[in-house]
């Protein structure tokens, strides 16, 4: 009987191992789909990015938000990113949360990211900090739902 597979066929790979679930990612408290639509989730791209002058942890971001004002925003990335890697990402915010002062700067909303270990886990304990991007190119703006 002839091999039914297509002679430039490429095999499919085999699935992933699934990842473990870090430990301490613990549950925060249920919130209602109210609660949750109040969030505004939007594609920036980071336009400019540079150390904060005064804290060893952030990184001082300009992003274009779609309002055609760029916004500032504050992350505690730097032990992950450099300044120039991130430079024409596009990376998901958080657009309604309220202005604060981070060490002297204003910081205009949040970046999303995802981590294997808690913020306040034990000193020297390897944390991987991944910013959320969207799979494609999407236009500044565009709405995250």
């Amino acid at each position: 009987m002839p091999d039914p597979t297509p002679v430039n066929a490429t095999p499919s790979p085999a699935p992933a191992a699934p990842l473990p679930t870090p430990a301490g990612a613990e549950a925060k408290p249920q919130i209602t789909f109210d609660e949750f639509a109040k969030i505004d989730l939007r594609i920036a791209k980071v336009i400019k990015a540079e150390f904060h002058p005064s804290a060893d942890k952030l990184l001082k971001i300009q992003v274009d938000d779609g309002s055609g004002t760029p916004r500032q925003i504050c992350a505690g990335i730097r032990g992950a990113y450099a300044p120039e890697e991130l430079i024409g990402k596009s990376i998901v915010i958080v657009a309604n949360l309220a202005p604060r002062m981070l060490r002297g700067e204003e910081s205009r909303g949040m970046l999303l990211a995802a981590s294997d270990v808690p913020k306040d886990a034990a000193p020297g304990i390897p944390r991987k900090v991944i910013v959320l991007t969207p799979m494609t190119d999407i236009a500044p703006g565009s709405i995250v739902t």
